[in-house]
């Protein structure tokens, strides 16, 4: 395939066009078929007429020459027929005798007695008196009923081809009225953009058959809207975080630049500096994980296990700030699930390490695991301390986002990702996380999606 043929772009078509040729031909055969039909009954009658006429004409002309003969022999018979030759125009008279001698001929007429618009009949005649037998034949002039169908056939067309055209034309003029609103909503469209992301579309007159593409649109631009935002303000946030430890990593090997140091006190300034460096690695790794859980990544899941005893190991890795703070912990319930082992217990030890920040001295931490309807496992940890605003519920899982300045701490500070990292860890198992805050109790929690096992 040369390149060429890769990038060929479809071609396009005009909808009001399209549709205008397509009305437009059903229309000429429909008016053709319907006009045909109209053409055709119409020569029937004219045939019918014509026959009609033939038969009247023959019956009187045989009529005529019967009583004739009867009377006066063949002269009364030739006077009958000269007679009535002015009587019936439009027509050309011949009658033979037996031996095929012409017996009597009208005169010259005005019409081609051998063109095809001339219909010809014949008819058989005996002289009663010497039983001679007379073959008359009678040809009638239709040249003017040819014209007449003629004229009807030409109009027909005219018809058919005028109705085409209007129909065409008309509805191309509907179609492009009827599509103006996708001309305004495109038109709309175009005017979007990043300074104007606000923006959303809406018609004077809403249509049925748009609104919910107009509804799907503008919920799409709220999430991107959203999207943007949180993309915003999550480079901000990652600039913020990053800025900081490279702040410190400048300034203190700047200061030990500026005069002659120990030993001790290189060493000084290069352990600060590796726990800088380990804080920016764990910003990225962490932010490198999040990504992966964005790009839709499921969990590997292994055999069911006890999610209790997951937590059990957790606590074990916390019992030294758990001490320093004087907490204790208690845990309730179980559930046997195919999961992730490893990332479960990142997401426990971020909801633990969250708690314990949190938690009041000498409280008492919960974790709690329970079923839901749907199969599911829910974890909670829940400690006592601080209420969370409403308001603030929601955004709890948001990257680097902290409720409140007190909420933040100084000397133990964390850049903010371990409850986004606990959510991106629950979408991983089909789940979600959540969070509730009330009346100085704090439940921080997610759930997993998976088949309990005995």
């Amino acid at each position: 395939m040369n390149a060429a043929t890769a990038t060929r772009v479809p071609c396009t078509y005009s909808i009001g066009r399209r549709l205008s040729l397509l009305l437009a031909t059903q229309t000429v055969i429909g008016l053709g078929l319907l006009l045909a039909t109209i053409y055709g009954i119409t020569s029937m009658l004219f045939q019918a007429k014509h026959e009609e006429q033939m038969q009247g004409y023959t019956l009187v002309l045989k009529d005529m020459m019967h009583s004739a003969s009867e009377r006066a022999g063949t002269f009364e018979m030739l006077d009958k027929l000269a007679w009535s030759a002015e009587r019936r125009p439009g027509t050309f008279l011949v009658v033979s005798r037996a031996d095929g001698s012409e017996f009597y001929r009208d005169p010259p007429v005005n019409f081609d007695v051998d063109s095809k618009t001339a219909q010809a009949s014949s008819f058989l005649v005996t002289d009663k008196s010497t039983g001679d037998i007379y073959t008359g034949r009678l040809v009638l002039d239709c040249s003017q009923d040819a014209k007449t169908r003629q004229r009807l056939a030409l109009l027909l067309v005219v018809a058919t081809l005028a109705g085409g055209i209007f129909v065409a034309w008309a509805t191309f003029w509907r179609v492009r009225c009827s599509l103006r609103p996708l001309l305004d909503l495109a038109n709309q469209t175009r005017g979007i953009d990043v300074g104007q992301a606000k923006q959303r579309l809406t018609l004077d007159e809403p249509a049925e058959e748009l609104q919910p593409l107009i509804e799907q649109f503008n919920s799409l631009m709220e999430r991107v809207d959203r999207t943007y935002a949180q993309l915003e303000g999550f480079n901000a946030d990652v600039a913020h975080e990053l800025r900081t430890p490279l702040a410190n990593l400048i300034g203190q090997t700047e200061l030990a630049l500026s005069r002659e140091r120990s030993n001790a006190d290189l060493e000084d300034t290069l352990h600060s500096n590796l726990e800088e460096l380990q804080r920016m690695a764990g910003i990225i790794n962490d932010m490198l994980f999040l990504a992966q859980a964005d790009r839709g990544v499921k969990a590997r899941r292994g055999e069911p296990v006890s999610l209790a005893d997951l937590v059990r190991q957790v606590v074990e890795f916390h019992e030294a700030p758990m001490a320093e703070a004087g907490l204790s912990i208690t845990i309730e319930g179980d559930r046997r699930l195919p999961v992730d082992e490893a990332l479960i217990k990142r997401a426990v030890s971020n909801l633990l390490g969250n708690a314990i920040r949190y938690a009041e001295p000498g409280s008492q931490l919960c974790v709690r695991i329970g079923s839901e309807a749907d199969g599911s496992a829910r974890l909670w940890v829940e400690n006592v301390g601080p209420s969370i605003e409403p308001e603030y519920l929601p955004r709890l899982f948001d990257r680097f986002f902290r409720a409140d300045a007190s909420r933040c701490e100084v000397i133990k500070p964390h850049h903010g990702l371990g409850l986004s990292i606990v959510a991106a860890i629950a979408r991983m198992h089909d789940g979600f996380a959540l969070a509730e805050s009330a009346e100085g109790r704090t439940r921080v929690g997610f759930s997993v999606l998976g088949s309990a096992s005995a």
